[in-house]
């Protein structure tokens, strides 16, 4: 949120108020000062009051604008008045050169207040009420300005030279207009010089402010402020205007005053927008909690928990304060502190404050939202990477919802029980969930894991579909969407008649549940739901307190009154919720990472550029973490590490490299791959060491970093030729993988014990491998890592002998469209190595007849081999392609060649130590 953060304790002045005080001066100049311009109607004159009015209720808040903000919010109107008061605003506070300067200027604003004796003040001077709002306002400044000592005044001087300073530097330069005052209408003048204004104003805001509290007695207003200014606002009826005024003075007033009450009647429903009300405050507390949710680790910690507890000082009454607390905690692995917050706010509130849940129809309210309580500790549970604890918990809030027809509730708890069985790795549920939950019971046999979860996930989609939760269901696919993009999807029942199916997955139905979650980009708005639009409305006059009321104050005269939807339009800071362009967002990067497992480069890169470009100001920090990875991970690939480790540097800086990041992750990831090219083992095993610290001890948790690091293990000793220590940790992962069912890893798994063997020579051993790698690749549809085992068992045939190079060239070309289209520099240069080779070795071929065939493929692999710093098969390469020019005839092309895999092997054994490129390389906090 953009602002100045005030400094708790009394009233104090701030740059702010001096611009609030120069406007003020325009709108009511002393007597002794000439008005630098004139207003072109009464009308105009009261709108200005107005804006007045709403900006001197906003400087109790707890942000002021900055200069620059005030200036957008007088220019939005595109009224020829908003130029004449920016001008005017900039000159005097550019005026303000020394203390003198500050002393004329409240000394001036002196002259604007109405004394005692109303016969010494001159009929042509507008005065304001010293009892008013805009009068206690000035009272106050001054009363602030005289307890000011030398040093404070030069203080305040300083500041606001620093406060302008900015925003003259980024404002051009307003010419004044030159005025006509022969177009001033005399009659009109005349008019609005006899008339009270403020009186005008204030009985307006006073009728609407007690007709609003005679409809509806629940809402309770605050002026969130310090003690010593409580006093001065105690209740809403005397802050609009004391009382003894309205009854004096109402009744004299002109006749001509109501001409103006149809077009005041479309902003009386603003002026008490302008009290801090519950819903209002509700709203930032709201905004602030999306901007953690958002934000994470990066929100300030120390500095927002002031804030909060300076709120919780001033309206105990806010009990969704501590659910700040307790999500500002949260996200900074404050186990402790999280938990005790999360207490206080369900002891003080009992969860009825601030949820966006349907009273259940039974209304329990003995036992207040316990169920609620219930949901969020265990989703506390699942972020500190509890699993057992967080679905014993949110099995008892499932209970719980189930006894008190809370079905609002029961499929959120069944949506976070979903993301908990597909997020962390847990190999059985038996005793937690089964025994617990109608629809699991009811099937009647012990199911899987992945089984029990397809059918909570249905049952979740299925309650949201019809308490008609828009974003709920839109999550739902979403969830879906990842579960049929990974699993195959078995007959639930063991017996029975069996129906023939393919035991695949079906990109078909990802395609369908992703499309329908975007579908909820034109359907938000039916979701019915009181607490998002009050939340939404206050959240929007928070952050932008003016912004409706510059459109609707200072209009230009010609503007239909008849304008009731204009200030619920600007009262939304986008015509979509921050919420449901996160889901959109969500999808796309979905989308991104389904074409990833499909193999498919390029629309993976353009589903991750489209969330980049559009999504990227309303996504979460880990979202936005995430398509940073995906485009980083695709230069690494297809441009090399230098490419890479420049983007990374650049993300870093955006990034915090907090613990278990995925920008220190891919750094870790980077730093493995290039340690590997290079022939730098030490390194490589460190990095090893460094992911397998990063994932947590306990059992199925960070499954993802597990099997990272143990494959990357195990990558690091099969290039350090420890062939039988890499084949134990591989069947150890293989065995991890097969027990929490993560299908996608097996197969990987199950290519690099292929890739075992054919290094150690056992390639006989290695092809049953390579072809259950290949049999859980058709089933998933990975078609990229398909190609990639294609090619592995063409090598392990190739590696039996020449007989076998036919079978081995047919196997290679099979998988050539995949390679070459969407494979990577490493991928196309093993295929084109491996092509060559089965040339090479086949008898039949000749090599004199067709050098191109052979020498073709080896350069296009040397030149994307010397791009990765690949130095193995890089050497492995040019040793071919020394042989080929040899059998050619062609001694300085050999000989070159000859010292190209001379270079790399003795950079191969001699491997340089790659820090300097990226410092640290190892830093995790």
């Amino acid at each position: 949120m953009a602002g100045i953060v005030k400094p708790p304790g009394a009233f104090a002045l701030t740059p702010h108020k001096v611009s609030v005080c120069i406007l003020i001066q325009l709108y009511a100049p002393p007597a002794l000062m000439s008005a630098p311009f004139s207003f072109s109607s009464v009308a105009q004159h009261n709108r200005f009051g107005l804006y007045l009015f709403a900006l001197t209720k906003s400087c109790d808040d707890i942000l002021e604008p900055k200069l620059d903000e005030l200036i957008n919010q007088l220019r939005e109107t595109g009224d020829l008045l908003y130029q004449l008061l920016i001008d005017q605003l900039i000159r005097r506070l550019s005026a303000l050169s020394a203390p003198d300067d500050l002393f004329n200027l409240f000394s001036d604003l002196r002259g604007i207040l109405g004394g005692p004796d109303p016969s010494a003040v001159d009929d042509e001077q507008v005065v304001l009420d010293p009892n008013s709002n805009l009068g206690m306002f000035v009272r106050r400044c001054l009363l602030a300005f005289n307890l000011l000592c030398f040093e404070g005044v030069c203080h305040l001087l300083t500041n606001v030279g620093i406060y302008c300073k900015e925003a003259i530097s980024s404002c051009p330069a307003y010419e004044p207009p030159c005025l006509d005052d022969s177009s001033n209408d005399v009659e009109a003048l005349s008019e609005y010089e006899n008339m009270d204004l403020e009186d005008i104003v204030f009985e307006k805001v006073y009728k609407e402010i007690e007709a609003r509290k005679k409809a509806s007695e629940e809402v309770s207003f605050h002026l969130h402020a310090p003690k010593a200014l409580s006093s001065l606002v105690e209740d809403i009826e005397v802050s609009a205007v004391p009382k003894s005024k309205r009854g004096d003075k109402c009744g004299e007033a002109s006749p001509g005053t109501h001409l103006q009450n149809d077009e005041l009647r479309e902003f009386d429903s603003i002026g008490g927008a302008f009290l801090r009300t519950n819903w209002q405050m509700q709203g930032y507390l709201m905004e602030q909690a999306d901007a953690i949710e958002k934000h994470g680790s990066s929100f300030s910690l120390n500095a927002f928990e002031l804030i909060l507890r300076q709120l919780q000082k001033l309206a105990p009454e806010l009990h969704r304060v501590h659910f700040l607390r307790y999500l500002n905690s949260l996200y900074h692995d404050d186990y402790f502190a999280a938990l005790e917050n999360l207490h206080r706010y369900f002891d003080y509130s009992a969860g009825m404050e601030g949820f966006d849940f349907a009273q259940p129809p039974n209304d329990c309210n003995s036992f207040g939202r316990y169920e609620i309580a219930l949901l969020c500790l265990g989703m506390m549970h699942f972020h500190f990477g509890h699993p057992k604890q967080a679905l014993e918990v949110l099995t008892e809030a499932v209970c719980l919802c189930q006894q008190h027809s809370n079905d609002t509730c029961l499929a959120y708890t069944l949506a976070a029980i979903c993301n908990l069985l597909s997020e962390i790795g847990i190999s059985t549920t038996t005793g937690i969930l089964g025994s617990s939950y109608s629809p699991i019971t009811s099937i009647g046999t012990s199911l899987s894991v992945q089984q029990q979860l397809f059918v909570l996930l249905k049952e979740s989609f299925r309650r949201a579909e019809n308490l008609k939760l828009k974003r709920l269901v839109a999550s739902n696919h979403l969830a879906m969407a990842k579960f049929d993009l990974t699993h195959v999807q078995r007959p639930l029942l063991s017996f029975g008649p069996k129906t023939a199916m393919r035991l695949r997955t079906c990109p078909t139905n990802v395609c369908k549940e992703l499309r329908l979650a975007s579908h909820l980009i034109s359907e938000f708005g039916s979701e019915s739901s009181t607490m998002i639009t009050d939340g939404a409305f206050s959240t929007a006059w928070l952050k932008n307190l003016q912004k409706p009321m510059g459109s609707l104050v200072l209009i230009e005269e010609n503007v239909s009154g008849n304008n009731s939807n204009a200030f619920q339009f600007c009262a939304q800071p986008s015509s979509i919720p921050e919420s449901v362009l996160q889901l959109v967002g969500s999808s796309y990067l979905l989308r991104a990472t389904a074409w990833e497992a499909y193999g498919s480069a390029p629309l993976t890169r353009i589903n991750t550029l489209i969330y980049a470009t559009c999504f990227a100001d309303s996504s979460s920090l880990s979202d936005a973490a995430l398509a940073h990875v995906k485009l980083i991970q695709h230069l690494a690939i297809f441009k090399g590490y230098k490419e890479a480790f420049s983007a990374l540097k650049i993300a870093e800086e955006k990034f915090l490299s907090v613990s278990k990041s995925r920008i220190l992750l891919l750094k870790l990831q980077l730093l493995h791959e290039r340690s590997l090219h290079r022939g730098h083992l030490k390194l490589a095993q460190q990095v090893c060491d460094e992911l397998g610290v990063m994932a947590s001890p306990v059992t199925g948790v960070d499954m993802e970093l597990k099997t990272e690091a143990s494959l990357r293990h195990a990558r690091t000793l099969l290039a350090a030729n420890q062939f039988s220590q890499a084949a134990a940790v591989a069947h150890s992962l293989f065995c991890m993988c097969y027990k929490f069912n993560l299908q996608v890893e097996n197969a990987t798994v199950l290519l690099l014990l292929a890739e075992i063997h054919k290094k150690s020579g056992n390639a006989v051993l290695g092809v049953p491998y390579a072809l259950a790698s290949l049999s859980f690749c058709q089933s998933l549809n990975l078609d990229l890592l398909k190609a990639s085992a294609t090619l592995t068992l063409a090598e392990l045939w190739l590696s039996l002998g020449s007989n076998h190079a036919k079978r081995s060239l047919i196997l290679i070309q099979r998988a050539f469209p995949m390679i070459l289209g969407h494979g990577g520099l490493e991928l196309r240069a093993r295929a084109f190595i491996a092509e060559a080779k089965c040339f090479l070795s086949d008898p039949s071929f000749s090599v004199t007849d067709n050098p191109e065939d052979v020498l073709d493929p080896l350069r296009q692999a040397s030149e994307e081999l010397q791009v990765l710093e690949y130095h193995e098969l890089a050497a492995e390469a040019f040793y071919l392609m020394a042989i080929v020019f040899d059998k050619l005839g062609q001694v300085a092309e050999r000989d070159e060649a000859a010292a190209s895999f001379k270079e790399h092997m003795l950079a191969l054994e001699n491997p340089q130590d790659p820090q300097d490129e990226v410092d640290p390389p190892l830093s995790t906090p």
